[in-house]
């Protein structure tokens, strides 16, 4: 049965929008037209540099910025990590945490969020799943519910923006695998920005595998029929709001705004629909390390800012003046900086989280009886998940098919020795080796401040447009 948010137009459970329709249904930010001049010539926008040209998430001056060597150095300390990532995160996975709180380097961050998840042993441990899933037709109900949504996914991105572009083709993909494989559940219109995000950063195949992975492990029943999860979890923050911010819960209790009216979008979207980009993509770092905690936190940081003291509360004296508050915070309380720090400072841990998770239950049961949907239990971080998951290390090593050879073959008089011709054809042929059992191609991801030699590389248009290892071994 479909369920609507009531409030911020986000039907839940399908939509019946088609791709024709203009101006018919809500959208969070309407379709880019394209602009033109006195010839009537397309103007190419200016695009930001993680990829959107317009909209309330394009990039801002006031966003912060990593010095060059910084990031050089991030960059360094990641790939040992990932390439050790079993040892790390059995040993030292305090310190994984913190470097997802710092921030994952852009031009590793599609590769991390693989690991952090878990969805690269999922890959690995499935071969072939994915293909089987793309080639399948699904199910035509969910087919052309998905299609009629595409076009609303982050339209000021140049990913997106074109329809029927190949970010609209691997969206749809990878929202259609899901419904084969998970044919009780079908699709949640929410999930199709978790799944255009995780398609800004790498090919489809793995974003398959990490939103199998978020709505599996991070936030079991969420896009399920009834939405029970969600609810439970928006009762869960209404009550830690009480210990968090005594002032705010009391408004929203006076006004008896219900936590499902404001706080749907953001948990069933990880924020990806309300936060500035730079926000977004900080707040996925840690949210994927951590787990669902770091949802709970960012809700009541902006509950805290918006509502938490009498000064505030001035301006917002009903419930409708409240929901429009909470669907126009204020920028210097979403500013990244200012989050994540907030985020990282706020008491709640997961313990808090089940302790009131098994409170909420009970009454559940008291009120509505038993749940509907039997969800898996909750994993609470990458920690959580590798360690509940058997794996082994050949799941999270790499393959390498790129070698990088230098342009300066050893030479006598300038000619190629022997040596140095029979070294290069032994090279060839490893490669080709290496090459043919899989077509592996470099990923390039949209962000803007990658490593220089993204540059290079080159594009190729197909339906299985990206492979699954491309981004692994650009750097």
């Amino acid at each position: 049965m479909a369920k609507t948010e009531q409030g911020n137009g986000l039907d839940l459970r399908g939509s019946t929008e088609k791709l024709t329709d203009h101006g018919k249904g809500s959208s969070h930010e309407p379709e880019p037209e394209p602009e033109v001049n006195g010839n009537g010539i397309p103007v190419e926008k200016e695009v930001d540099k993680y990829g959107f040209t317009g909209g309330a998430q394009q990039y801002s001056a006031n966003a912060e910025e990593i010095p060059i060597e910084v990031l050089r150095q991030r960059e360094a300390k990641w790939l040992e990590m990932l390439n050790s990532w079993d040892k790390w995160m059995a040993k030292r996975h305090k310190k994984v945490k913190d470097r997802c709180q710092k921030g994952i380097p852009p031009s590793l961050r599609g590769r991390a969020w693989l690991y952090l998840t878990g969805g690269k042993v999922k890959r690995e441990q499935n071969v072939g799943r994915f293909q089987e899933l793309d080639n399948h037709p699904g199910d035509p109900k969910w087919v052309d519910v998905i299609e009629r949504d595409l076009h609303r996914q982050f339209p000021f991105h140049e990913m997106f923006a074109a329809r029927g572009g190949h970010g609209q083709q691997d969206l749809l993909r990878v929202l259609k695998a899901y419904t084969v494989h998970r044919p009780e559940e079908g699709y949640c219109q929410a999930q199709a920005p978790i799944a255009a995000v995780l398609l800004m950063h790498m090919p489809a195949e793995d974003a398959f595998w990490v939103l199998v992975q978020i709505c599996e492990k991070y936030l079991p029943g969420y896009y399920s029929t009834g939405l029970e999860a969600i609810q439970l979890d928006g009762e869960i923050l209404y009550a830690l709001l009480r210990k968090v911010s005594p002032v705010a819960h009391r408004h929203l209790k006076k006004h008896k705004l219900e936590p499902i009216l404001y706080m749907t979008e953001w948990f069933m979207c990880a924020f990806s629909r309300t936060l500035p980009w730079a926000s977004v993509l900080r707040v996925w770092d840690m949210f994927l390390c951590e787990g669902v905690k770091i949802l709970f936190r960012v809700g009541l940081v902006l509950l805290k800012c918006m509502l938490g003291s009498q000064e505030k509360l001035k301006a917002s004296q009903g419930l409708y003046e409240t929901m429009e508050l909470l669907r126009a915070i204020k920028p210097q309380y979403m500013q990244e900086g200012f989050l994540v720090h907030e985020v990282i400072e706020l008491p709640v841990s997961e313990k808090d989280i089940e302790k009131e998770h098994q409170i909420q239950l009970r009454r559940w049961k008291e009120t509505h009886g038993d749940l509907h949907c039997k969800s898996p239990p909750r994993m609470h971080g990458a920690k959580a998940i590798i360690s509940a998951e058997p794996h082994s290390r050949q799941d999270l090593k790499q393959r390498p098919t790129i070698i990088v050879q230098s342009p300066l073959e050893p030479t006598t008089d300038g000619v190629k020795t022997e040596d140095a011709e029979e070294s290069r054809k032994n090279k060839e042929e490893m490669l080709k080796k290496t090459i043919l059992p899989v077509e592996e191609r470099v990923y390039s991801s949209p962000a803007r401040n990658s490593s220089p030699l993204l540059k290079h590389l080159t594009k190729q248009g197909s339906k299985e447009s990206l492979s699954s290892a491309e981004h692994d071994t650009y750097l």
